[in-house]
């Protein structure tokens, strides 16, 4: 079974940057780190996906890197990827346990598509098998994007979810990241040095 993870990176993240971090090199650094979890599982092909153009540095050499529109669906986005099963990951969670993203994928034992919430609404990561279940239409973004798959769903049990995590999407996230964790070195850095 081939299996994918890919960052999703959208100009939009680039607003969360703290007083005082050019939002530019904000969106870079969580996206570099965002990145370099999922390129450190096991048995998953990194991938990211992006509407910023120059971010193909921050990935290792050999990965696939995609140019999406700002706004284009994430439905859409999921036919370009090829594997048996993907995960999408938000790139403004810089500090993501790994442990979420497997779970993401065991959960496809039980379900169509499998969601990590985020606090204060909306997905950290979701993961679906491939060709995504053509009624389908999810937005990590939304609110309350459960509730909406599972309205779309032809029954609520072909949505699972796994325990949420954080996002970075306004200035004060910022204050959520733990010292303690280990990773999210570029944004660290970029955080400290304001």
């Amino acid at each position: 079974m081939t299996r994918i993870a890919a960052v999703l990176v959208r100009q939009h993240m680039a607003q969360a940057a703290p007083p005082g971090v050019d939002p530019g090199d904000f969106l870079e650094a969580v996206a570099e780190d965002t990145y370099e979890i999922v390129a450190g599982l096991e048995l998953v092909t990194p991938v990211l996906i992006t509407s910023v153009p120059g971010l193909d540095d921050l990935v290792w050499p050999g990965t696939e890197v995609i140019t999406i529109a700002e706004d284009e669906p994430l439905r859409h986005v999921l036919t370009r990827l090829h594997a048996d099963q993907a995960a999408v990951v938000s790139a403004d969670a810089p500090d993501l346990p790994p442990l979420l993203i497997g779970k993401l994928f065991r959960e496809l034992g039980r379900a169509e598509i499998t969601i990590c919430p985020a606090e204060n609404g909306g997905a950290v990561a979701m993961a679906c098998a491939l060709p995504a279940p053509e009624w389908a239409d999810p937005d990590l973004d939304a609110y309350d994007v459960v509730k909406e798959l599972r309205a779309q769903a032809p029954g609520p049990r072909r949505v699972a979810t796994t325990p949420g995590w954080h996002r970075l999407r306004t200035p004060q996230d910022v204050e959520r990241l733990d010292p303690g964790l280990e990773g999210w070195d570029n944004t660290r850095a970029l955080v400290r040095a304001r």
